[in-house]
Formats: structure tokens, C-alpha cells, sequence
């Protein structure tokens, strides 16, 4: 028995306002890459550099956002039976990992510079920097009022990447600042490659935890917060279930979630065994948000072995089930 339910006009139009918002977002900062990286190179500034290869960056994540939010709502197709959730997710991994490439980059150019310092333009480096942490700031709000939560109170791990993109620009940049002030004050061009290390320092910390749900979510893992053991105690809680096993939870996207398991009831007509269905059903979509779940009811229990969950052969009656 299979249930799930979608509420396809609300994702729809939240998607399309989150595309609109992503396709604008991505236009902007590319124009701040190109000013940035002039200027950097005018001002002999390692670290506005670092900043636009930083937003480089940006820009091909809201890119590749922009398309796993648009392939995450395209409908289930005969072949695609759960949809392109899984579009969104790949697109959010990709992003982390070309943060972990710009990363490795920063942080050679930034050695290379603590050998030999370079005189540092501080002017032009103040207000590119500015407009930079104005524009990330106005971006990172943006996305965390369009994508950060869907109507289930459930984080969307595509939109949340691009997220702590602009998050972590926003401070690097504010660095930036920082760092162009003491040294127009100071003279310590030391400060240049030292904030290009703590802007690398950032990009690490700020990806790490997306690029490990994404590969928890393509691992096919209990999604995050969630026990089994706590699931499968609540559903044998459930009035007419006798008995759970053979449980399995995996997300299908950020957003999704899908469920299977062997419910024992008791040997009773089928029009009785759809209300234990239901309140199951129920239950599982209000309590967990999963609302893809395939109830495979049995009235006798089966053997549990290494290979998985396996009925006693018995004539017709007799199934095997591996995993």
C-alpha cells in the first residue's frame, strides 16, 4: 500500500519566485566578479581578489541553483517515477565542492604573497568592498525569506547552499573592510594574504555541513533528526499494528522523504486494514513529513537474517523479501 500527496500550485509558485530571486541575485554578482577583479589587480589587493574568485563562485552556485530548484518541481515522469528531487541536491553538492576548489586556490596565492608582501591600494579596496557586503548582505536576506523554509518548516539543502555562499562572502567582505582600514592607518600590507587565509578559513567551515547532508541525502541516510527506532516504536504504537520491521527512511531531496516497511496486524478483511492504514499514514505525514510511504501489511512475522526480512515458503502464500 502506497500513499503520498503532494501540494504542487503553493511549491510551484514558491519555486518561481525563488528562480526569479536566484536569476537576478547570480546577474549581480557576476557584475561585482568583474569589478572586484579589476580593481583588485589595480590595487595590488590579494584578498579583493580572493573576494571575486570567492563570488566567482557565488555566481555558478546561484546558477546551478537556479536550475535544481527548476528540475526539483518539473512533475514525476514514467521514468522518473520520484521526480527530479535528487537535481536539487547534486546542484548543491556541486556548489560546495567548487568552494573546496577556489579554497586551494586562495590559500597558494596567499603563501606565496606572506613571502613577498606587495603595496596595497587601500581606497579603491574600501569601496569595492563595500558594495560587495551591501550587495551579499541583500542577497543572503533574500534567499533566507524565499528558500530557507518550505510550508513544512523543512530546509531546502539546494537553496540553503547559495545561502551560506552569500552568508560567507558577506563577512569575508566585511573583512575586507576591515583590513583596508588598518592598513591605510597602519601600513601592515601583511593583512592583505593573512584575510585571504581567513576568507579560505570561512569558505571551509561555511560548506562543510551542506556538503555532508547532501551526502547523507544521496547515501540514501535516515534523514537528519531523525531515529528509526523512534519511528517504528511510534507506528507499533498505532492502534491495530501489532508489530514493525524491515523499516526504511531516506530522503529523496532536501524537501522529500520516503518511507517502506512491514507492518504485522491481524489477519482481518481489507476494508478493517485500511483504517490502520490511514491513522499510519497520518501519522507518518504530520509527525515526520513523510509522505511517500509503502505499508507492506503481514499477519505473520517474518524471519530476520542478515540479507534482510524473509517469510517461512508456505505454498502461494510464501514470500521472500531481501535488501
Amino acid at each position: 500500500m502506497h500513499q503520498h500527496a503532494h501540494r504542487h500550485g503553493s511549491t510551484e509558485n514558491r519555486g518561481g519566485k525563488a528562480r526569479a530571486l536566484l536569476l537576478a541575485s547570480a546577474a549581480a554578482t557576476l557584475a561585482y566578479v568583474v569589478l572586484a577583479f579589476v580593481v583588485g589587480l589595480r590595487a595590488h589587493s590579494l584578498a579583493l581578489v580572493s573576494e571575486a574568485g570567492h563570488n566567482l563562485t557565488d555566481c555558478l552556485a546561484l546558477g546551478l541553483t537556479w536550475v535544481g530548484v527548476y528540475l526539483q518541481h518539473k512533475p514525476a515522469t514514467a521514468s522518473k517515477t520520484y521526480g527530479y528531487h535528487r537535481a536539487g541536491v547534486l546542484s548543491a553538492l556541486v556548489n560546495v565542492v567548487s568552494l573546496f576548489v577556489i579554497t586551494v586556490l586562495i590559500v597558494v596565492e596567499a603563501v606565496g604573497r606572506l613571502r613577498a608582501p606587495a603595496a596595497v591600494a587601500t581606497g579603491p579596496m574600501l569601496w569595492v568592498a563595500i558594495i560587495g557586503l551591501v550587495m551579499n548582505a541583500a542577497i543572503a536576506l533574500g534567499l533566507e525569506s524565499s528558500g530557507r523554509h518550505d510550508h513544512h518548516g523543512q530546509r531546502d539543502v539546494n537553496v540553503q547552499s547559495a545561502f551560506l555562499h552569500m552568508v560567507g562572502d558577506a563577512f569575508a567582505t566585511a573583512l575586507v573592510i576591515l583590513a583596508a582600514l588598518v592598513i591605510a592607518h597602519t601600513g601592515w600590507v601583511i593583512l592583505d594574504p593573512l584575510l585571504s587565509l581567513v576568507i579560505a578559513g570561512l569558505i571551509v567551515v561555511s560548506g562543510w555541513g551542506v556538503f555532508k547532508e547532501t551526502l547523507d541525502i544521496l547515501l540514501e541516510a535516515t534523514p537528519a533528526g531523525m531515529q528509526a527506532d523512534e519511528v517504528a516504536a511510534e507506528m507499533a504504537a498505532v492502534e491495530g499494528v501489532e508489530a514493525i520491521h524491515d523499516l526504511h527512511i531516506w530522503s529523496l531531496g532536501s524537501q522529500a522523504r520516503a518511507m517502506s516497511a512491514h507492518v504485522q496486524i491481524a489477519d482481518i478483511p481489507p476494508s478493517v486494514s485500511n483504517q490502520i492504514r490511514l491513522r499510519l499514514c497520518t501519522l507518518l505525514a504530520e509527525r515526520y513529513q513523510i509522505r511517500h510511504a509503502t505499508l507492506q501489511f503481514e499477519h505473520a512475522g517474518c524471519e530476520i537474517s542478515h540479507a534482510g526480512c524473509q517469510l517461512p515458503e508456505s505454498g502461494a502464500a510464501g514470500h521472500r523479501h531481501a535488501h
